[in-house]
C-alpha cells in the first residue's frame, strides 16, 4: 500500500509549506513578525549551565559533557551544532552532527523546551526560526528557551541524500503508461522505487540503517544533557508524538513535562495506519465538500454523496487523460490526490481546494498542482527545499516491520474501498520500503512509560492524519497518560485558535497542572 505510513504534513508537520506556495499572505505576515522581534533590543543569551551527565554510561559522557558554542542567527535566535554518535549502541564508531536553533526566553528563564513539527523528516529547526509564534504561543516564549532541531537524517542535520531536483520531479510527477492495477504497472512503481532507494543509499554516506525513532530519541536526551536539563519538557506534533512516547519508553525518569498533540498509535502496525488513515481522510474530505456545498464558490452541487461522485468522475478523468500543467508537468490523479490530501490538514486551506477543484473541472491543474508541490517542499522554481521526502522514507522504512499476511491485507482494502471510496483506487501499490537496502529494525507496541511523569495527549475530534483513536489509545497505553480533546476539523489542536487546548497545554508545561483527564475542548 503506497500510503501505510503516515502522509508527511504542511508546514514541517502542520500547515506552513501548504500556505508559503499557495499564499503570499501568510509569508508576509511571518516576514512582519520577524521584523517586530528585530526592533526589540538583543537580550542577553541565556545562562550557560553544565552539561547534565547524571547517570550517563562512561562510553557516552564524552557526548554528553560535550561544550557548544552559540552563535547568533537572527534577534533573539542563536544557533549551534551537537555531536552524537552514530551509532548508539557502538559510541565509538563514528559520529552525526544535529542542528539547533534557540529562541531566547523573553521572560523568566524555566528551561529549554524541544519542539518536534512531525514527519518524520520535518525541520524543527526550520519550524521554530521561520514561525515560532505558529509553533507555540506567547506564554511558552516567555518562559522558555525555545529548541528547534533537526533529527538525524533531516536538514541541517547529518542528512539522508538521494535525488537531484529533475529526477525528484520525475519520482513524484512522473505519467506511468501502465494501466493501474496491472503487472506492467505495478514493475513500473517497483522500478521507479528501487532507483529512489538505490539513490538513497549511494548518497547517504552510510547512515541510512542508523536512521531509527529510537536513535533520534536517544539524541533528544543527549540535546536534553548537553543544554543543561535534568529533565525533558518537550511539545511533539503528528510523527513527533511517536518520537515523544518512544523517549518516555526509553528515558521515563527524564520524562516529566511531555506534551504529545495529534497522537500516533505506537502499537498499530503500517498496514492498519495506512487503512486508518484512508478512512480518515474519507471522513475529513466529507466535511470539507459539506462545507464547500454551502458556499457560492463551490465547483459541485447537490448531496455530498453527489459531490463525492463528482469528485471521483474528475479524478477518474484526470487518470485517463492527465492535465498538462504550464511548467510542462503533468497532473495525474495521483498528484491530483497529494493535492486534496495537503489541503485536508487544515481547516484554513479548504479555500484554496475549492479554488484548485474549480479550475481542475475547467482543465487547469495549476492550483492543485501548486497543493501537490507544498506536499513535497517543491517551489516554483522547481527546487526542493528541504529532504523531508527522504528522511521520511528512511524512517518510516526502518520503523515499520515487515508485513507479509495477504489475508490482512485484502481485509484492509477492503475496508478502505467500502469506508474511503474516493481514496481507494490510489491507495493500493507495491511497498516501497520492500526494496529499501536494509531490513526494518523497529517494532510496534504499546508505550506505558512506566515511571513518568503525567504526559498530555491532545486529539482533534476530525484529524484526517492521526485520527482522534490513535490518542484515545495512546493516552490510555500510558501509564500517567492525560488525555485533551480537541473538538473540530483539521491535523494537531495546540494554538489552533482554542483557548481551551492552549490553555491547558500550557498551564501543564509552564505551571506544572495536570489538566483533568478527558477534558474536552469545544
Amino acid at each position: 500500500m503506497n500510503h501505510s505510513t503516515e502522509p508527511r504534513a504542511p508546514r514541517s508537520g502542520r500547515v506552513r509549506r501548504l500556505v508559503a506556495v499557495v499564499s503570499g499572505l501568510a509569508v508576509a505576515s511571518l516576514a512582519l513578525s520577524g521584523c517586530l522581534y528585530a526592533q526589540i533590543p538583543e537580550m542577553q543569551a541565556s545562562e550557560t549551565r553544565a552539561p547534565d551527565t547524571a547517570g550517563i554510561a562512561p562510553e557516552l559522557v564524552p557526548f554528553y559533557s560535550q561544550e557548544i558554542v552559540w552563535e547568533s542567527c537572527g534577534a533573539r535566535f542563536d544557533c549551534t551544532e551537537v555531536t552524537a554518535p552514530l551509532d548508539w549502541d557502538n559510541p565509538g564508531d563514528g559520529e552525526i552532527s544535529l542542528a539547533l536553533v534557540r529562541h531566547q526566553a523573553t521572560g523568566e528563564f524555566q528551561g529549554s523546551l524541544l519542539i518536534n513539527p512531525g514527519g518524520p523528516g520535518g525541520s524543527g529547526y526550520d519550524f521554530v526560526a521561520d514561525s515560532l509564534e505558529y509553533a507555540v504561543g506567547p506564554e511558552l516564549i516567555e518562559s522558555f528557551d525555545v529548541i528547534g532541531f533537526d533529527p538525524r537524517g533531516v536538514g541541517r542535520s547529518t542528512a539522508v541524500q538521494c535525488l537531484d531536483d529533475a529526477e525528484m520531479d520525475e519520482y513524484n510527477y512522473g505519467v506511468l503508461t501502465a494501466e493501474r492495477g496491472t503487472p506492467e504497472w505495478e514493475d513500473a512503481v517497483t522500478a521507479r522505487n528501487a532507483e529512489f532507494a538505490d539513490a538513497c543509499e549511494a548518497n547517504s554516506g552510510g547512515i541510512l540503517p542508523h536512521i531509527t525513532t529510537v536513535n533520534s530519541a536517544r539524541d533528544m536526551d543527549l540535546i536534553r544533557g548537553v543544554l543543561g536539563d535534568d529533565h525533558l519538557n518537550y511539545l511533539g506534533f503528528s510523527y513527533g508524538t511517536f518520537l515523544g512516547a518512544t523517549y518516555a519508553k526509553l528515558y521515563p525518569e527524564r520524562a516529566q513535562r511531555l506534551v504529545l498533540d495529534g497522537a500516533i498509535d505506537p502499537a498499530v502496525p503500517g498496514l492498519q495506519v495506512g487503512t486508518t488513515q484512508a478512512v480518515g481522510f474519507e471522513s475529513a474530505l466529507r466535511a470539507y465538500l459539506q462545507d464547500c456545498l454551502d458556499t457560492a464558490e463551490c465547483p459541485f452541487n447537490g448531496t455530498v454523496d453527489e459531490a463525492t461522485a463528482d469528485l471521483q468522475a474528475l479524478l477518474a478523468s484526470v487518470e485517463r487523460s492527465p492535465l498538462p500543467n504550464g511548467d510542462g508537468r503533468m497532473l495525474t490523479a495521483d498528484t491530483m490526490i497529494t493535492g486534496v490530501i495537503t489541503a485536508l490538514y487544515s481547516e484554513q486551506s479548504w479555500p484554496y481546494l475549492t479554488q484548485g477543484l474549480t479550475l481542475a473541472l475547467q482543465g487547469d491543474p495549476s492550483v492543485m498542482m501548486l497543493l501537490a508541490d507544498s506536499y513535497n517542499s517543491r517551489d516554483v522554481d522547481g527546487v526542493y527545499l528541504d529532504n523531508s521526502s527522504e528522511a521520511f522514507r528512511a524512517y518510516n522504512c526502518m520503523d515499520y516491520p515487515v508485513e507479509d499476511d495477504p489475508v490482512a491485507e485484502e481485509a484492509a482494502m477492503k475496508r478502505i474501498r467500502e469506508q474511503a471510496p474516493t481514496f481507494a483506487p490510489y491507495w493500493e501499490g507495491p511497498d516501497p520500503c520492500a526494496v529499501w537496502p536494509y531490513p526494518p529494525t523497529g517494532t510496534r507496541g504499546e508505550i506505558a512509560a512506566s515511571g513518568s511523569g503525567p504526559i498530555v495527549v491532545v486529539g482533534t475530534t476530525n484529524d484526517p492524519a492521526t485520527p482522534y483513536e490513535w490518542s484515545e489509545s495512546l493516552a490510555d497505553q500510558l501509564e500517567n497518560g492525560v488525555l485533551v480533546t480537541r473538538v473540530g476539523e483539521g491535523h494537531t489542536g495546540y494554538n489552533k485558535g482554542n483557548a481551551c487546548v492552549d490553555a491547558a497545554v500550557e498551564g501543564f508545561l509552564i505551571d506544572g497542572i495536570v489538566p483533568e483527564d478527558g477534558l474536552r475542548c469545544e
